[in-house]
């Protein structure tokens, strides 16, 4: 074998320098961890996101009925599907929220629900099933 003259020889300790801990060795390997963050980089590249779908005038029509038939009724509960758009990547996530209705506000053009949460008018894509689960 190519080794067979060193490989029982035992290791050689300097006089001058004591041995490192398995810390201080480690450390010397430590600028090599710069890929740290890639795990989490490749999951963020992986996650998916969706694309907002346009709504034809009919469902506009339908969704405007049914957001002020729950502000005639300000005490029952509206399920509300919106599009949440993603604050790193293109697309988003479509969202529902259920809650009650406390006002649309049309110059700002915003669903306002009476725990104070907000929701962009143009982002709304259906409304109704008007009981909290």
């Amino acid at each position: 074998m190519k080794y067979d003259s060193i490989l029982h020889h035992t290791r050689v300790y300097s006089a001058k320098h004591p041995p490192m801990s398995n810390q201080e060795r480690a450390a010397q390997f430590a600028p090599f961890a710069a890929l740290t963050g890639l795990e989490a980089a490749v999951e963020e590249t992986a996650r998916l996101t969706e694309q907002p779908v346009e709504l034809t005038e009919e469902a506009r029509q339908a969704l405007d009925e049914t957001l002020q038939e729950a502000l005639r009724h300000p005490e029952t509960p509206v399920r509300i599907c919106y599009f949440r758009p993603d604050k790193w990547k293109s697309g988003g996530a479509y969202v529902e929220k259920i809650g009650m209705i406390r006002r649309i506000d049309v110059c700002g053009q915003m669903l306002e629900f009476a725990d104070g949460e907000k929701i962009p008018l143009e982002t709304i894509r259906s409304a109704g099933d008007r009981k909290a689960e």
